[in-house]
C-alpha cells in the first residue's frame, strides 16, 4: 500500500510531460504576442479618432479577448501535441462558451455607456428620458438573455448534463410544460419590461403617481420600478404594475403642468379684490412661466364657498414652489385686508354671562 503513493513508482512518461508544457508554452507566447500586436495597431487607430466611442469599446473587450486569444493559442497546441489535448479538450467545451459570453456582455455593457454619452447631444428632456430608459431596458434584456445562453451552453458541455438534457428531450411535451410554468414570473417580467421600452408608458426621471405615491422614476428593470419620493424613500413597483393598472404621469411630455389652490372663505367675502390681488402675485412670481392664472368660485356652500386659483410653471418643482408661495401670500393678504373673508366658527349668546376675568358692562 504505502509502496502505491511513492512517486517513483507512478507511471508517468516525463518526456511527454515536458513535450506537452513546452508546446502550451509556446501556444500561450504565440498567442499573447499576437494580441499585443493586434490591440497596438487598433490602439493607435483609436487615438486617431475624433471621438471617444472607440477607445471605449476597446477598453471594455480587452480583458475578454486576450483571454480568448490565450485559448486559441492552447488549442492550436493541443492540436500539435495529443497529451496536452487530451487534457485541454474537456476543459475548453466549458470554457469557450464562457469566453464567447464574457465578451457578449462586455461588447453590451460598452455599448450601452457609448449610448448615453451620446446623450448629451439631445437638448430635449423628453427625448432624453425616452432614450434613457429604452437603452436601460434594451440592455438589461441583451445581458438577462447573454447570460442565459451562456450558462445553458456551459451547462451542456457536461456529459451528465448532456444526459439528463437528451431524457428531458425523450419527454419534451412534459418538459416544455414544466419550463413554461417554472419560467412564467420571470417571461412575463422580461415581456413587461420589453413593453415598456418598446410603449414607454414612463420613463427614467419622469414624475409619476402609483398606489398613492408621487416620485421620480429612478430605475427600471426587468421585474421592478423604482420610484424615488420627494423625502428620499423608494417605491418598488413590479413593471408588470404598469401595465396592467392605471397610474399617473405627470411627465410624459412635458413638465408644464397647471395647478390650482384652493381657499375656502366666508360666503360674505367680495371675490373681485381677491382676484385682482391674486393675478398680481402670480403673474408677478419669477416662477411663473406666463400661460395659465385664474381664480373661479368652483363651489358655493352655506357657509362657505371655495376658490379655485389656477397656475402654471415650466417644471414641475417649479410649480409646486409657486403653489405654495401663493397659498401663504394669499392667507396672509386675507388675514391683514380681508379678515372677515376668514371662516371662523363662533357661538353667540345675546346677553350671555362675560367670560372668567372680564368685567360686567355698566348699566
Amino acid at each position: 500500500m504505502l509502496n502505491d503513493l511513492n512517486p517513483a513508482n507512478w507511471d508517468i512518461d516525463w518526456s511527454q510531460v515536458l513535450m506537452a508544457s513546452f508546446a502550451l508554452f509556446v501556444g500561450l507566447t504565440i498567442a499573447y504576442i499576437i494580441f499585443r500586436i493586434a490591440f497596438a495597431i487598433i490602439g493607435r487607430l483609436t487615438k486617431m479618432s475624433e471621438t471617444e466611442v472607440d477607445e471605449l469599446i476597446v477598453d471594455r473587450i480587452r480583458s475578454p479577448i486576450k483571454w480568448s486569444f490565450l485559448a486559441i493559442g492552447v488549442t492550436l497546441a493541443a492540436q500539435a501535441n495529443q497529451e496536452l489535448g487530451r487534457f485541454w479538450e474537456p476543459l475548453a467545451q466549458f470554457l469557450r462558451p464562457a469566453l464567447l459570453g464574457w465578451i457578449a456582455f462586455n461588447f453590451v455593457k460598452a455599448l450601452t455607456a457609448v449610448l448615453e454619452l451620446r446623450m448629451d447631444a439631445y437638448g430635449d428632456p423628453v427625448a432624453m428620458r425616452s432614450r434613457r430608459t429604452r437603452i436601460a431596458v434594451l440592455s438589461r434584456t441583451a445581458t438577462f438573455a447573454i447570460i442565459i445562453i451562456t450558462v445553458g451552453l456551459m451547462l451542456f458541455s457536461i456529459p451528465s448534463v448532456q444526459a439528463i438534457g437528451t431524457t428531458l428531450l425523450a419527454s419534451a411535451g412534459l418538459a416544455a410544460l414544466a419550463v413554461g410554468a417554472a419560467a412564467q414570473p420571470a417571461l412575463k417580467s422580461l415581456i413587461a419590461g420589453l413593453q415598456v421600452a418598446l410603449t414607454e408608458p414612463m420613463r427614467l426621471g419622469d414624475m409619476v403617481k402609483v398606489d398613492g405615491e408621487t416620485g421620480r422614476v429612478e430605475e427600471i428593470h426587468m421585474s421592478f420600478v423604482k420610484v424615488r419620493t420627494w423625502d428620499e424613500r423608494a417605491v418598488i413597483v413590479p413593471t408588470s404594475r404598469f401595465l396592467d393598472d392605471s397610474f399617473e404621469n405627470w411627465s410624459r411630455k412635458s413638465e408644464m403642468l397647471t395647478g390650482p389652490v384652493f381657499l375656502h372663505l366666508d360666503p360674505a367675502a367680495e371675490v373681485a379684490p381677491i382676484r385682482k390681488e391674486f393675478e398680481q402675485f402670480v403673474t408677478s412670481h419669477e416662477l411663473h412661466d406666463g400661460r395659465t392664472v385664474a381664480l373661479l368660485m368652483t363651489e358655493a356652500y352655506p357657509e362657505s364657498i371655495e376658490l379655485r386659483l389656477s397656475m402654471s410653471a415650466a417644471t414641475i418643482g417649479d410649480l409646486w414652489t409657486l403653489r405654495c408661495d401663493t397659498r401663504e401670500h394669499m392667507i396672509d393678504w386675507l388675514r391683514l385686508n380681508m379678515p372677515d373673508a376668514l371662516i371662523r366658527h363662533r357661538l353667540e349668546l345675546p346677553g350671555g354671562r362675560p367670560k372668567a376675568g372680564e368685567a360686567a358692562a355698566p348699566n
